[in-house]
C-alpha cells in the first residue's frame, strides 16, 4: 500500500515522500504490457498476437518505469488535493539521478519531492483607509486647445515640399545622432529619426533652422532646445524617462532629411464634421469646447492610470508576504519549458517576485470580494472596442458588426486578454474605494514628469 509523508524543510518549503510497493504498480504494469501487445506492430507477429514476453523483452523497461511514475504522480497529486495544499507550480523532484528501476527485479521505492507553499497574508494597505494617494487633475489650458486645433488643421492639410525652412510651421524630417558639443557623432550612441514642427524648438533653435535645407545639420543640447513639456516628449522618443535630467544634458547632431510645409485646413463646418462626424458642431466656439472636453477626458484617463499605478506599487511593496524564495529560485530554474542556470534564475527573480506578489494579492482580492466579469459585460466591452476602432465606419446595429463580434468572441486569446483587462480594471476601481484619495490640480508638463516606477500588471 502506497504511503505519503510530509516534513518541513524550510520557510513555506516542505518535502513530500511517496513510498510505493510492488503491489501498487505491478497490476498496472501487467495491464500495460497486455495493452501494448494488442496494439503493437512487430515484424513476424500478427497484430494483437505479440507474446507478452516479447513485449517485455523489447519495451518492458520503459513501460515499467512509466507505470511506476504514473503511480507516484497519482499518489502525490491525490495527497496534495486531499490535504488542500496551496502550492506554487508543480512539486519538484529531489532525485539527483534516475532510480535503478528493473522490471526483472520489482521492489519498493521511495520518491522525494519538494513543494513551495503559498503564504496566508492580509492586504494591510487596504485596511481602515490607512493609505492616502493623490489623484491629479490636469488643468486644460487655452494653449493646449490651440495646439490641438493647429495639430488637426495640419493633420488634414495639404503638404508641399519647399526647398528651405522659412516658417515655424515647417515640418522637418530629421535624424538625431548623439554627439559631443562640436557635432562629432558618438560611436554606438543613440540614432533616431523623427518628424517635428519647427515651432516645437526653442526660439534660438528656430532662428538657427531658418534657411536650412535637406542634408544641412545643426548641433544642440536637448535641455536648452525645447520647453519642458516637449523636452519630455523628445526624451521619451529617444528612449529615456521624461524627467531624466542627465539625459537632457546630451548633445545631438540634427540632420534634416526632408522639409515640408502643410497648408492648414480652414476652421469651417466641413472640417468640424470631418473631425467629429457624429456631432452637430457648426461654430469654432463649439469645436473648441468639444476639443477641451476631449482633452480633459484624455488627461482624466492618464490621471486614473497614474493613481492605479501608485496603488499597485503600494499593494505589492507594502503588503507583508513571506515567500519560499529558495524554492522559487529552484522552480525558476527547472519549472519552465527551457531550463535556466542558477545565475539566470537569480537575475530574473526580482521581477518574478514582483509579479508573483501581485498575482497572489489580486487573486485574493478578486476571490474574497467576488469581483466578476460576465460574458455579457465582456461582449459589450468588445463591441465598444470595435466601435471605437472603426469610428464613423461602424454603427451599433450594423449587419457586419454582430458577425464580427461573434468571430472575435470565439478567439480564446482575445477573450482571455479582454477578461484580464476588465477584471484588473474592476479590481482597481474597487481597491480605490478602500484608500483615501486626495485630488490635486497640476499642469500637464508637471504631470508628464511625475515618476512612474512601474506600469501595473494584468491580473
Amino acid at each position: 500500500m502506497a504511503t505519503v509523508t510530509r516534513e518541513n524543510i524550510g520557510l513555506l518549503n516542505d518535502k513530500i515522500t511517496v513510498k510505493v510497493s510492488k503491489e501498487d504498480y505491478l497490476p498496472n504494469f501487467d495491464k500495460a504490457v497486455k495493452q501494448f501487445s494488442k496494439n503493437a506492430n512487430i515484424p513476424g507477429f500478427r497484430k494483437g498476437m505479440v507474446p507478452a514476453g516479447m513485449v517485455k523483452k523489447m519495451h518492458g523497461q520503459a513501460i515499467f518505469g512509466d507505470e511506476i511514475l504514473k503511480t507516484v504522480e497519482r499518489e502525490l497529486m491525490g495527497y496534495v488535493q486531499a490535504e488542500k495544499l496551496e502550492i506554487f507550480g508543480q512539486p519538484l523532484s529531489l532525485e539527483k539521478q534516475a532510480k535503478d528501476l528493473d522490471y526483472n527485479k520489482p521492489a519498493d521505492y521511495d520518491f522525494e519531492f519538494e513543494v513551495g507553499l503559498k503564504p496566508s497574508f492580509t492586504v494591510t494597505p487596504l485596511e481602515n483607509n490607512k493609505t492616502t494617494l493623490t489623484k491629479y487633475k490636469v488643468t486644460v489650458t487655452d494653449e493646449m486647445v490651440n495646439d490641438e486645433v493647429q495639430r488637426l488643421q495640419l493633420k488634414g492639410g495639404k503638404t508641399t515640399e519647399p526647398e528651405t525652412i522659412t516658417s515655424e510651421d515647417n515640418v522637418i524630417n530629421v535624424k538625431f545622432e548623439e554627439s559631443d558639443k562640436d557635432g562629432n557623432v558618438v560611436e554606438g550612441g543613440i540614432v533616431k529619426e523623427n518628424a517635428l514642427l519647427v515651432k516645437y524648438f526653442a526660439p534660438a533653435i528656430q532662428a538657427e533652422l531658418q534657411g536650412k535645407k535637406n542634408e544641412d545639420s545643426i548641433v544642440f543640447q536637448l535641455a536648452t532646445s525645447f520647453d519642458e513639456q516637449r523636452l519630455g516628449w523628445v526624451l521619451k522618443d529617444l528612449g529615456f524617462e521624461a524627467g531624466d535630467k542627465e539625459a537632457a544634458k546630451k548633445y545631438f547632431k540634427l540632420t534634416i532629411t526632408k522639409v515640408g510645409l502643410i497648408e492648414k485646413r480652414e476652421l469651417n463646418e466641413e472640417f468640424f464634421k470631418e473631425v467629429y462626424p457624429g456631432e452637430d458642431i457648426t461654430t469654432e466656439e463649439a469645436f473648441r469646447a468639444k476639443l477641451k472636453e476631449e482633452i480633459g477626458k484624455y488627461w482624466d484617463s492618464e490621471s486614473r492610470n497614474h493613481l492605479h499605478n501608485d496603488l499597485f506599487e503600494v499593494l505589492v511593496h507594502e503588503t507583508p508576504i513571506e515567500l519560499p524564495k529558495d524554492f522559487l529560485k529552484r522552480w525558476l530554474q527547472v519549472g519552465g519549458e527551457k531550463p535556466k542556470t542558477a545565475e539566470e534564475a537569480e537575475k530574473e527573480f526580482p521581477s518574478f517576485d514582483h509579479q508573483l506578489r501581485w498575482t497572489l494579492i489580486s487573486d485574493k482580492l478578486v476571490k474574497e470580494n467576488k469581483l466578476e466579469v460576465s460574458f455579457e459585460d465582456l461582449k459589450e466591452n468588445a463591441k465598444q472596442k470595435v466601435l471605437g476602432y472603426y469610428g464613423g465606419a461602424a454603427t451599433d446595429g450594423a449587419e457586419w458588426l454582430d458577425s464580427y463580434l461573434d468571430r472575435l468572441l470565439q478567439d480564446e486569446k482575445f477573450v482571455d486578454q479582454t477578461y484580464r483587462e476588465m477584471i484588473t480594471a474592476r479590481l482597481f476601481d474597487w481597491a480605490e474605494t478602500k484608500v483615501n484619495v486626495k485630488e490635486e490640480e497640476i499642469k500637464a508638463e508637471d504631470f508628464v514628469n511625475l515618476p512612474h516606477k512601474h506600469h501595473h500588471h494584468e491580473h
